[in-house]
């Protein structure tokens, strides 16, 4: 096997690295610094022009996720440790089998926008230049394949054509299935800082959710779920009815315009019955139209709640509609905005990462597969598209994909219909994972483990929402034998006897040849053109600054926006409206309530990275449900109490919350927590496979589900130094907490049925797991299912576990810092045995994870006189980094007048202590 090149900066006593955040598609640039190989707390990179300095709480919590808990660090087949040689020449000679026997169709990969783009790139051209099928897609599909299917219609190609400054340059900013304070918090604030700098911007939300978002709205269209294309259609009726057109740029630079309108017309005939459509008030749309009609500098910016929709490519097409319509493309402040999700969906975009896609924005045409088969020398190129995603693992499950590579993803959690999902995966004869971390549901399903290299260990790039290269730098060496990416891929190259068209020893090599063939035989018709970037020098390429593409002589320093010249990528080099005829979600059944899904403000997807840091649990530490009151005062649901969400294809368990931001007969469940982090709680599980026939990505926002109260017999929680793996209860839900990230504690949100005092003393035989000399004080009284057990070791806290049949329990803060006292007082022991703080203060519940500022002490703040958030931010800091917590202090403000908050009141006041030596 060749040698791969060290990739980490070689440590020293002072190192400086500038990488990219790994999380959204924001593409945040970063500040690391080391002091004699100690990383310091992160920073914002304040030159990167993606976030000049910012970061979200995420972001500013990346260097607590770089502990090796959890990590896999060997190749593994079967569960034994196996070397690397022995991994890749098993797969390799499996897939030769496959072929051989089944041809080249029955393999199949799957990535993810977590690989980098140089990560992408050997996948795409292993996969479909040399074996020889097309069945590579990525769970891109679940998130940007409806966008990507609009800009092509309109466009003929997949361009992006706008940029983070239009943000700041429009006087009307439409937010449509987007979350942006929650999901592109970073983007969010310069929302706000624009609507600060120019009042008279208005903002516009459309969801049918009241978000965090919603703080920064004018006016928030909280229409039916989706009903998006009926909005939009219903404008474009609006705008020609009232000649609110740019005819110029419609009879010059357009076709399909008549057609299109018309369709609007026969669809949209009034704006009542529209209004009844989308379930808002008139006078609210008649408001949106009018300001939309009046204001050229409008940008739609959307996100998930278009695209993952059975007609989200028909909601994409709608809204650029209404923009070709008034001209409202390549100009500043004026553009439709899809924002993806991932941090590389984009250069996933770029290399072909979707099974209907060749590289660099390549397609399956004769001409285009010919011009990438001779580039490649690939004569096996594959003929035809592959299978998406949902298509893609149903053929696994009817065995017709004999092998199946994952990569860096987790489809077991966030496909829909995972359980079939996870049954599909039992009927491939060779299933290969590779992935930084052991412990994911689709680990545990995988016959070959391959450890990769993670965040700041891997050198490559990314491309962000606006087009912006960027370079993600490693600065730490992978642990125990983990590779990246590219590596694994090129060593099965090799092994299959294509070690010629893969003999690639650092990532710049790669992204040269990816530059290359999007130079290869363009001369401007294409709009992907790194030409400019290509032949870098080693030196070159590793001190490459942040760049939107195009690279090239025309535009050498990059292209800020699109179409500003009126020329696009159709055959007549005009864009094409789209006649959209607006389809409501077809009817479901298996429930009465409509399932929405998104991510909670401080993780991100499935948890892998975020669940190792403490505080990025404190915000939100268990998996909910939203619910309307009127729900779920008819279905006997309590705030706060457990509830079972349910429909044909499974249940999940949940922490129910009583909110009116929900529009009845409709809950919300987030999409991070696994089988790791909760006992059932992967919301995949109850969405069915319903796709858009066009770009094939999922309808995850739209399940029809029951929900019903779960009355446990008892519930508490645990508090413990050491992992003490499952519990063994009907309901639990894990955490981290403590300052130490190598060595975190865990805490537990546990509830059950039978007899308490048997789940305590099992729980007890895993406390300690080794000979510790220690003390249990405990507090019972069997016959409420009221225990508290308190384990102290060597004088300090080592576990805690706290049970009873109806009490509900006070905030665990105060808690989790007893944890980091380096001796307990007699005071403090009581104190835990009682349930509330003695010395230690108790700041309540975390609202900003930033600073780690508690709900009390806001509280507090705000009886001394703090009567705004920015004055809350003076005092205390809150809402002054990120400010995704703002929307919450303005919430706390409103319902808080001057005062002192009182202590919460002991949880138990009877029963007798004892003290038992181990």
């Amino acid at each position: 096997m060749s040698a791969i090149e060290q990739t980490a900066t070689p440590l020293t006593a002072t190192q400086q690295t500038q990488t990219t955040c790994p999380y959204c598609g924001v593409g945040c640039g970063v500040d690391i610094s080391q002091q004699n190989g100690q990383l310091l707390p992160v920073a914002g990179d304040s030159r990167h022009p993606s976030n000049f300095g910012r970061l979200c709480v995420k972001g500013s919590a990346l260097h607590e996720t770089i502990s090796h808990n959890g990590r896999l660090m060997y190749p593994l087949m079967n569960g034994q440790r196996s070397s690397w040689s022995q991994a890749i020449n098993l797969i390799a000679d499996k897939i030769q089998q496959v072929i051989h026997t089944h041809g080249p169709d029955a393999v199949a990969f799957y990535g993810s926008g977590q690989l980098l783009t140089e990560d992408y790139y050997v996948a795409n051209k292993l996969m479909k230049g040399f074996i020889g099928s097309a069945n590579m897609d990525t769970n891109s599909r679940l998130c940007m394949a409806s966008a990507v299917a609009s800009y092509k219609r309109a466009f003929g190609s997949d361009t992006v054509p706008g940029c983070y400054e239009d943000l700041e340059q429009a006087d009307l900013l439409v937010l449509t299935g987007s979350n942006a304070a929650w999901a592109h918090p970073v983007l969010y604030q310069r929302m706000v800082a624009a609507k600060k700098a120019n009042p008279d911007m208005k903002v516009v939300v459309i969801d049918p959710r009241r978000t965090a978002t919603c703080d920064l709205a004018d006016l928030h269209l909280a229409i039916r779920p989706g009903s998006d294309a009926f909005l939009f259609t219903a404008l474009l009726a609006y705008l020609g009815e009232t000649n609110n057109l740019d005819h110029h740029f419609i009879a010059l630079h357009t076709e399909g315009f008549g057609s299109a309108l018309e369709t609007a017309r026969q669809q949209c005939r009034s704006l009542k019955d529209v209004a009844g459509q989308l379930d808002i008030e008139a006078s609210d749309l008649a408001q949106f139209f009018h300001w939309f009609a009046d204001t050229p500098r409008t940008v739609t910016f959307y996100s998930q709640g278009i695209n993952q929709s059975a007609t989200g490519t028909d909601k994409g097409n709608a809204i650029i509609n209404v923009h070709l319509a008034t001209g409202r493309i390549g100009k500043p402040g004026a553009t439709p905005f899809s924002i993806t999700g991932q941090p590389n969906a984009m250069g996933g975009r770029e290399v072909g990462g979707l099974a209907n896609q060749l590289a660099a924005h390549m397609d399956f045409s004769a001409a285009e597969r010919d011009r990438v088969r001779r580039f490649w020398q690939a004569p096996n190129l594959a003929e035809r598209p592959g299978l998406k995603a949902v298509d893609l693992f149903q053929a696994v499950k009817r065995g017709e994909i004999k092998f199946l590579w994952i990569m860096s993803t987790n489809p077991l959690v966030s496909m829909p219909d995972a359980d079939d999902v996870k049954e599909a995966l039992k009927h491939c004869e060779l299933v290969v994972v590779s992935d930084c971390m052991a412990d994911t549901d689709t680990a545990a399903a995988a016959h070959v483990l391959l450890p990769a290299a993670s965040w700041g260990e891997k050198n490559g790039t990314v491309t962000n929402s606006e087009r912006r290269i960027s370079r993600q730098r490693g600065f730490l060496p992978p642990p125990g034998e983990a590779m990246p990416d590219w590596w694994i891929i090129t060593q099965v190259a090799h092994a299959l006897g294509h070690a010629d068209a893969f003999n690639y020893s650092h990532p710049a090599d790669i992204f040269d040849e990816h530059a290359r063939l999007s130079a290869f035989e363009n001369n401007g018709s294409r709009d992907f053109d790194l030409s400019g970037l290509s032949a870098m020098s080693r030196a070159q390429y590793d001190a490459m600054a942040p760049v939107q593409w195009p690279v090239n002589a025309q535009y050498p320093q990059g292209r800020q926006r699109f179409f500003d010249d009126r020329r696009f990528y159709t055959d007549n080099g005009k864009a094409r409206f789209i006649a959209v005829a607006p389809e409501l979600p077809a009817p479901r059944t298996g429930g009465d309530l409509i399932m929405n899904t998104g991510r909670v403000r401080d993780h991100w997807h499935t948890m892998t990275r975020t669940g190792k840091a403490p505080r990025l649990a404190q915000h939100i530490s268990e998996p909910y449900a939203d619910i309307h009151p009127q729900d779920a005062a008819l279905r006997g649901i309590e705030d706060g109490s457990l509830v079972r969400i349910f429909n044909p294809r499974g249940s999940l368990l949940l922490r129910a919350h009583i909110s009116d931001n929900q529009r009845t007969g409709e809950i919300f469940v987030p999409m991070h927590w696994t089988s790791r982090y909760a006992s059932a709680a992967r919301m995949g599980t109850l969405t069915d496979s319903s796709v858009d026939a066009i770009s094939g990505q999922p309808e995850l926002k739209y399940s029809a589900v029951n929900a019903e109260p779960f009355r446990p017999g008892w519930q508490g929680f645990v508090l413990s130094r050491r992992d003490i793996g499952t519990p063994d209860c009907a309901y639990w839900a894990c955490g981290v907490f403590g300052d130490d990230i190598h060595n975190p504690g865990m805490v537990y949100e546990v509830a059950g049925q039978g007899d308490a005092g048997q789940f305590v003393d099992a729980l007890r035989q895993r406390l300690p797991d080794q000979p510790l000399k220690g003390q249990w004080l405990t507090l019972s009284d069997p016959a409420q299912q009221h225990y508290r057990h308190v384990l102290i070791v060597n004088n300090q806290l080592e576990a805690v576990i706290f049970v009873h049949k109806d009490l509900q329990f006070s905030n665990r803060q105060w808690l989790t810092e007893c944890f980091a006292q380096s001796e307990l007082s007699s005071q403090q022991r009581r104190a835990l045995l009682a349930g509330q703080p003695a010395d230690a203060p108790d700041h309540g519940a975390i609202v900003c994870s930033c600073f780690q500022i508690g709900e009390k002490q806001i509280i507090q703040a705000i009886n001394n006189g703090c009567d705004s958030s920015d004055a809350l931010g003076k005092a205390l800091r809150c809402g002054t980094n990120c400010g995704s917590c703002i929307p919450e202090l303005k919430t706390l403000l409103a319902s808080h007048s001057a005062g002192s908050d009182t202590q919460p009141a002991a949880l138990f006041s009877d029963a007798a202590c004892t003290a038992v030596e181990l």
